[in-house]
């Protein structure tokens, strides 16, 4: 099994610094709706729907 390493920081209400062994991201948001930038240049946005949905949306910028 391969060894992980993964932190995150809470920085400000809304504002958490992601750590991993590749990268470094930053989430604005609360639970519910977020969204995330990343050195590797990956964006995401999440929201929680009511019920069973959800909506996640991911592009990589160039």
């Amino acid at each position: 099994m391969p060894m992980t390493f993964r932190k995150s920081f809470h920085i400000f209400p809304g504002v958490r610094l992601n750590v991993n062994r590749k990268s470094l991201s930053i989430t604005l948001g609360r639970k519910g709706a977020h969204r995330t930038w990343s050195t590797t240049g990956r964006r995401t946005t999440s929201a929680d729907l009511p019920g069973p949905f959800g909506y996640r949306h991911t592009d990589r910028s160039s």
